[in-house]
């Protein structure tokens, strides 16, 4: 068994080799793909060459290439991928954090078999937890299903909808949260299935995004037969598989978009370059205010996982650093908007891959999509106030 290193040369060594692995295999071109069926592709075989290379998974256990390494190795994997510019994994991120989790920490012997060693090959999942009417309240689900007896076995056929569902048009399995009872409490009668995409009466439709991209679909199920032995845990008890989903690790995702957005700080220095802004007192000013608020945010990050790594985390650490996070990304796209004048406000706006590109127009709508993919911005502060710093709930509402 692999154990974690943390002494400093052995963290030195990882940190040559991945800049020297990179230097070689970092995909070339990667931000000037604009068909999205391409953009797949390339992630695809991104994330098969860094499974290869044992950098896909540190955070899997060690029996799993490249796995069993703690968190201090994560990070200096996260700040060299970031540092180098290397495309972020979005097409497997579900697949190596969520799905991982949840088959990890729930799933029985032979779901695990099955599932856990095709994610290194490259089967990629998707997440069908919100729907039209119920986001927010994920507890409030209607997507029904019911247990029906075939002669090769019970199924659930499932019908409904989900939506917000992060490169479903491209993934072959699925993460599904059903209502199999309405007779309790809510969260009572929700079912947690493991469902294939191929599967007759599933329907996928991309939402085009106003910047042109396409990174989230709805799902449409219609008489979907999914196998009683695709569920994870019992019947009635998926919310309680659904928090081992949710919880699964994002600090290191924290980190390493601060690190890129600080290397990429380097854009907006081009930037005035470019439009001759270098003697422009003001435009100084609000560049180095930009610099500062980017540099705490990566300092926030790195106190957050220091704190992990020593056991001493807060609820409502990771809401500072999301907040933080989020607002700078803001000031950054923003800035590059004003900076970059009429001609940055009319490129294409198709981008894919990450939040920074420099495409400013792009850059500066997704950034506010930011504010609430991951749990908006008020839930955050609502998490810092109340779970933190022990100040009273929020009021649930008023009725007349």
């Amino acid at each position: 068994m692999t154990l974690p290193v943390t002494d400093q040369a052995s963290l030195d060594t990882l940190r040559s080799d991945l800049r020297t692995w990179l230097a070689a295999n970092k995909p070339q071109g990667w931000r000037d793909i604009t068909d999205h069926k391409a953009f797949a592709e390339s992630q695809r075989q991104w994330f098969l060459k860094l499974v290869e290379a044992g950098y896909a998974v540190p955070h899997w256990p060690a029996e799993w290439p490249g796995g069993g390494r703690g968190l201090t190795e994560q990070k200096v994997i996260y700040e060299e991928l970031a540092a180098a510019d290397a495309p972020r994994l979005l097409l497997s991120f579900l697949s190596t954090y969520h799905a991982y989790a949840t088959l990890h920490e729930c799933a029985n012997a032979e779901q695990k078999a099955r599932y856990l060693p095709a994610i290194l090959e490259g089967e990629t999942w998707c997440q069908g937890f919100s729907e039209p009417g119920a986001g927010s309240d994920l507890a409030g689900i209607k997507c029904k299903a019911e247990r029906v007896s075939r002669p090769e076995g019970d199924v659930y056929v499932v019908n409904g909808q989900k939506v917000w569902s992060t490169m479903a048009q491209y993934a072959d399995m699925c993460l599904l949260l059903v209502r199999t009872s309405t007779e309790k409490a809510k969260q009572a009668g929700i079912t947690y299935l493991l469902m294939d995409m191929k599967t007759p009466g599933v329907t996928v439709r991309p939402i085009e995004q106003i910047q042109g991209d396409e990174e989230f679909a709805e799902i449409f199920l219609d008489n979907v037969e999914v196998p009683v032995s695709q569920r994870v845990g019992e019947e009635g008890a998926g919310w309680a598989v659904a928090q081992a989903t949710l919880s699964s690790e994002r600090g290191l995702t924290l980190l390493e978009l601060s690190n890129r957005m600080h290397s990429a700080l380097a854009r907006v220095s081009e930037l005035i370059r470019a439009h001759g802004h270098g003697d422009d007192r003001g435009v100084l000013r609000d560049f180095g205010a930009l610099v500062t608020q980017v540099d705490a945010v990566c300092a926030l990050a790195d106190r957050f996982l220091e704190n992990r790594i020593a056991g001493i985390e807060r609820v409502g650490d990771a809401s500072i650093v999301k907040n933080a996070y989020s607002r700078a990304l803001r000031a950054y796209s923003a800035l590059g908007v004003r900076l970059g004048g009429i001609a940055e406000q009319y490129r294409a706006p198709i981008t894919f891959g990450d939040l920074n590109t420099g495409n400013w127009m792009a850059d500066f709508m997704n950034s506010y999509a930011w504010t609430i993919a991951g749990g908006s911005e008020e839930i955050q502060r609502n998490i810092i106030a109340e779970r933190m710093l022990e100040m009273p709930r929020e009021p649930k509402g008023w009725t007349l």
